[in-house]
């Protein structure tokens, strides 16, 4: 269950020192639970990370608080809930860097902006060079990087020796040839984003309503009219999808299609061991990535199931390939005992950037094809979501992520340029 909050509606040490006092009487619900009105000015489905900064931000910047935020399940039990929680913001592509690293600078103040921790921990970054390729393509990232403002830097292995003790820089197949290092990445709290930007749209009047799958979308006259659910039809002038790994099927029901794929991704975690690694790893060239939870626990990904799907679940054979190529780098693995697995859905573009555009249908807008970085993307996704639906047409930010480059053969290819679409 989420934590609560006081009847004045601030954490605080004297809360917590008042209530303490007072036996713990005075706590309340972090958000409200409240059936649906029969209209709003806008309607967010999807109350994972992206749908509720969504909301937050059409609160903040532009006044817009007669929202209802609507999740066919519970909140943050999507892909915010199933992630490994990387956040950088060390793309090579321009608006790639541009909306990541407003996510990431976003990121550095949320606790603070949001009165709730969410535990973000800029430990700092590696993305291990292991062939002359990576080291080529690290460098021209590292460049481009600080061409955008972005600070990296290309490290020697010497250097990645020091950050990370427990690496083995001569591995038979892939040694460490250096890394991109992001000082400013780490990882947050993937449940505490999503509970602190659902506890201060409620505080803002916002409605949030959970178990509430959207059936159907009704359409009039080219505009949305309103959508029906399992609570009854609900009616709102603008209606924005952010529903990452079901977005075709929403968007089939308004009328229109989405050039995504939808597949499973995959990670597990290690029983809790004493701190060795205080740094977050990615080995694009083995696909596999590693960093150590707040409470011990390695954690750790891999790549995409190899076919379409919607299941949210582990199977063996990413477990074993993924820890088989870790294992070579970081030995020490090997005596670790796996302690759980999962597998959330993703839903990919053809160049791995997202989608956040109008669509056919006037005043739906899709927010969608974040693939496997979507978390690291959280605030910076919803501010420019926010500013979409807000004004009709995308801002800064999000102008390039618009629907019509798949026409226009403008790709933002990260796939390429990144190796991977962390």
């Amino acid at each position: 269950m989420p934590t609560a909050q006081t009847k004045s509606g601030r954490y605080s040490v004297f809360a917590i020192a008042r209530e303490a006092m007072r036996l713990h009487s005075g706590w309340r619900r972090a958000w409200a639970s409240p059936q649906p009105k029969k209209r709003y000015k806008a309607i967010i489905v999807g109350a994972g990370g992206h749908g509720l900064a969504t909301a937050y931000y059409l609160g903040k910047n532009y006044g817009i608080t007669d929202v209802a935020v609507i999740e066919k399940g519970w909140l943050g039990g999507g892909n915010t809930g199933r992630n490994t929680t990387i956040i950088r913001s060390n793309y090579l592509q321009d608006p790639s860097a541009a909306i990541y690293d407003k996510a990431l600078k976003l990121y550095e103040n949320l606790s603070q902006d949001l009165n709730y921790n969410v535990m973000f921990s800029p430990r700092g970054l590696l993305m291990l060079a292991q062939t002359e390729h990576e080291i080529r393509g690290y460098k021209r990232t590292a460049h481009a990087n600080m061409l955008q403002g972005v600070a990296t830097q290309y490290i020697t292995p010497e250097r990645v020796k020091e950050l990370v003790p427990i690496i083995n820089l001569h591995g038979p197949r892939y040694p460490i040839l250096g890394a991109l290092y992001q000082e400013r990445g780490g990882t947050a709290r993937h449940d505490a984003v999503a509970w602190g930007y659902a506890r201060a749209c409620s505080d803002m009047g916002m409605d949030i309503i959970q178990n509430c799958e959207v059936t159907g979308i009704e359409t009039e006259n080219g505009q949305v009219k309103a959508v029906n659910t399992g609570k009854g039809r609900i009616e709102c002038e603008k209606l924005a999808m952010v529903v990452a790994g079901h977005s075709s099927h929403l968007a089939e029901m308004a009328g229109f299609r989405l050039p995504i794929e939808s597949i499973a991704l995959q990670a597990l975690v290690s029983e809790p061991i004493k701190p060795c690694c205080d740094v977050v790893i990615m080995a694009n060239t083995v696909h596999g990535y590693l960093s150590q939870s707040d409470k011990g626990e390695m954690v750790i990904g891999g790549g995409t199931d190899g076919f379409n799907n919607y299941t949210q679940r582990g199977s063996w054979h990413h477990v074993e390939e993924t820890v088989r190529a870790l294992i070579e780098t970081f030995p020490m693995l090997s005596r670790l005992k796996m302690l759980r697995q999962w597998g959330g859905i993703v839903d990919m573009t053809g160049d791995r950037s997202p989608i956040l555009s109008t669509t056919p249908v006037g005043n739906i807008f899709v927010n969608c094809g974040w693939g496997t970085g979507g978390f690291k993307a959280i605030p910076g996704s919803g501010w420019a979501m926010a500013e979409l639906v807000a004004k009709g047409q995308p801002g800064p930010l999000a102008a390039d992520f618009g629907l019509n480059r798949f026409v226009e053969g403008r790709f933002i290819d990260e796939s390429v340029a990144a190796g991977v679409a962390h």
